[in-house]
């Protein structure tokens, strides 16, 4: 399952927001550290493609892709030397597959605000510091380990000291090692390093009600937009109170909410639909009688590895896949005509699996 960690100062809106998208009652109080443990809960991605499969194949039960989000404590100036609990925090955003920082961008006096006043870029600029002294501290103790190693000329020890010194060096500088040109290799030992500056980010602009409707007024919003381009960074525009509203209603009556708001979607929807794509990931489903079920898979895996998402046993076992593309299926109507136009197609194990499609896996163990 995907997980996101929600991350900011404190009272930035980050328990709001949480409580909104999945309706939990985590603590939003109105002092720093009202979150101490991560609250951790599990949303269904909306994918209006489920509702089309339901009909076709008239299924037992439908079963969405879920996404874990965890609601970490807020960071404060020196969290990396302990600072309001933050190694505790740190640890915990060490574990996450993406990063959604949520940034304040609305004025309210009836809410403090720990460094004194609005400023998103400051934040910003106070977490991505500690996140990156966090990491220089780990990525020095792991330099001091292998520098005898790679001297010895051993070949693992020194790719991983090159690779190591490449973000140390950014770093140094101040500068976003999420930039630095990695070959796949690298990117994969990279993984294993699990560097808070390296998780893919998403700025989650939180502003008021009114700005909703013209963000465009708003210059802290306006100035967060400078600074991700220049980052490459994406940013989603939210109101945490709005979503607790949208929350709390029923799917028909959020659509006519959304609508009256200029929305086509939930701020929530669009962070998942962000996230996905900057995590490079896709969906494939399953179709029966008994089940329709959406299975979530990286971009570019190919038919056994997207098999043993389901189970390790259909990796191993793996025979082939029986593959027909949503696309198709809509075309036709139903299964049976698609196969009989010829659209059922039987993969090996080299078949890269496309986003939609919808697979029965055959296999032997």
């Amino acid at each position: 399952m995907l997980k996101a960690g929600i991350i900011g100062l404190p009272n930035v809106g980050k328990s709001t927001l949480f409580n909104a998208i999945t309706k939990a009652e985590a603590l939003a109080a109105n002092y720093p550290f009202a979150t101490i443990d991560p609250n951790v809960g599990v949303v269904y991605v909306q994918d209006p493609r489920l509702d089309v499969l339901e009909k076709i194949y008239k299924p037992k039960k439908v079963v969405p892709t879920a996404y874990e989000f965890i609601d970490i404590a807020g960071l404060v100036r020196g969290a990396s030397q302990g600072e309001g609990l933050g190694n505790q925090f740190l640890s915990h955003i060490r574990e996450v597959d993406a990063i959604c920082q949520v940034v304040r961008c609305f004025e309210d006096n009836n809410i403090t605000h720990v460094e004194g006043s609005i400023d998103p870029l400051r934040d910003i600029e106070t977490i991505k510091i500690e996140l990156n002294l966090a990491d220089l501290d780990s990525i020095d103790k792991r330099i001091g380990r292998l520098e005898k190693k790679a001297k010895a000329k051993q070949k693992d020890a020194m790719v991983e000291y090159d690779i190591l010194s490449k973000i140390k060096h950014a770093l140094d500088l101040g500068e976003n090692p999420r930039l630095i040109p990695f070959e796949e290799e690298e990117l994969k030992l990279i993984k294993s390093f699990n560097l808070l500056s390296l998780k893919p980010m998403i700025y989650i602009a939180n502003v008021s009600e009114d700005d909703l409707h013209h963000p465009e007024g708003n210059k802290h919003y306006q100035n967060l937009l400078t600074l991700a381009k220049k980052e490459n960074t994406e940013v989603v525009l939210i109101s945490a109170q709005v979503e607790m509203e949208i929350a709390s209603l029923e799917p028909e009556e959020q659509v006519t909410f959304l609508e009256a708001y200029g929305l086509k979607k939930s701020g929530l929807n669009e962070v998942i639909e962000r996230s996905y794509q900057l995590l490079g990931l896709k969906t494939y489903f399953t179709a029966g009688e008994p089940e329709v079920r959406a299975w979530t898979f990286k971009n570019g895996m190919k038919a056994p590895q997207c098999a043993g998402i389901i189970h390790s046993d259909f990796e191993r076992g793996f025979i082939k896949a029986e593959t027909l593309s949503y696309d198709d299926l809509l075309k036709y109507g139903t299964p049976q005509l698609a196969k009989e136009a010829g659209k059922v197609r039987l993969e090996g194990k080299e078949y890269v699996v496309q986003d939609g499609d919808i697979m029965l896996f055959r296999f032997n163990v």
